[in-house]
């Protein structure tokens, strides 16, 4: 167990590291452990880039398993633990999502899952070249599978579903919250994210000077969780009632630690839909 001080700079050492490229280290390692990173082999590769007029920094990657079946896999620079995974295109360039994969590392492990996605857009290559086209915005649906890794433990099957899927719901109500909170920031990058959201969600775990200024501890109430004096007098003027828990039992906490991209894509759902809008034109780079 951690003492609040200890819990203190150890949380900001591992925002840091969320936030930098050491986490990028654990993604892949978690892609050689499980086998993921050798299971397909990439038969084309396919980008547009935004300083060559591109609304984003896409990829796309026609894939071939070792049983000989075809996809696709495209992807967003400003979103590396997402992967859209799309059937192989057809006559026409015509293909469907088949799904969302998410791998989103922290410093302790991952979280590995897919998403259910409905959806459907063309992908029409011609020489050196091809262009994607999205029929509409994907719509997300529920966790069909996944696995986690925490702290050496490796946790798969039922248990790993039912740990996700109710990670997945208490995120998409903290995201829901927080884009219909009233001055709410655009998502810009995880850098300008965590420093505007956390100081207000989190003030225990930052220094004083950024803590709101509606954080007091004059006639304030505590409670005591994952080893931190949680301000529930403060809790209870910032949150809906369906969300309190979450902040005075420190399971927000535990998410913002371990599914921090998570939240950050859920947040920006509607600008990753905007990035894969209209027709993008793309060079063949393998």
């Amino acid at each position: 167990m951690r003492s609040s001080k200890g819990f203190l700079y150890g949380g900001i050492f591992c925002g840091c590291l969320i936030l930098g490229g050491c986490v990028n280290i654990v993604e892949k390692g978690g892609r050689v452990l499980d086998g993921s990173a050798f299971a397909e082999k990439t038969v084309g590769r396919y980008t547009a880039r935004k300083d060559e007029g591109a609304a984003a920094n896409v990829e796309v990657r026609e894939l071939i398993d070792k049983q000989g079946q075809r996809s696709l896999a495209i992807s967003l620079e400003e979103f590396p633990a997402l992967r859209f995974r799309g059937s192989a295109p057809g006559e026409g360039g015509g293909f469907y999502l088949t799904g969302l994969n998410y791998l989103g590392g922290n410093v302790s492990g991952w979280n590995e899952f897919t998403l259910e996605l409905s959806g459907a857009g063309t992908f029409v290559k011609s020489e050196g070249a091809a262009a994607l086209m999205f029929s509409a915005p994907p719509e997300p649906g529920q966790i069909s599978s996944g696995k986690i890794r925490r702290d050496g433990n490796r946790i798969i099957g039922g248990e790993a579903l039912i740990s996700l899927r109710h990670r997945h719901e208490r995120i998409l109500a903290l995201t829901e919250w927080m884009r219909g909170r009233e001055g709410a920031p655009a998502y810009d990058n995880p850098d300008s994210f965590d420093a505007y959201w956390r100081p207000l969600l989190l003030p225990e775990t930052v220094s004083k000077k950024k803590r709101p200024a509606e954080w007091k501890k004059e006639n304030a109430q505590w409670v005591r969780a994952e080893d931190v004096k949680w301000n529930i007098t403060y809790t209870e003027s910032l949150l809906p009632e369906g969300l309190r828990i979450l902040r005075d039992s420190g399971a927000l906490l535990r998410d913002w630690e371990e599914a921090f991209q998570w939240i950050c894509f859920e947040y920006a759902w509607e600008r990753i839909g905007g990035s894969l809008s209209g027709e993008i034109t793309m060079k063949r780079i393998k």
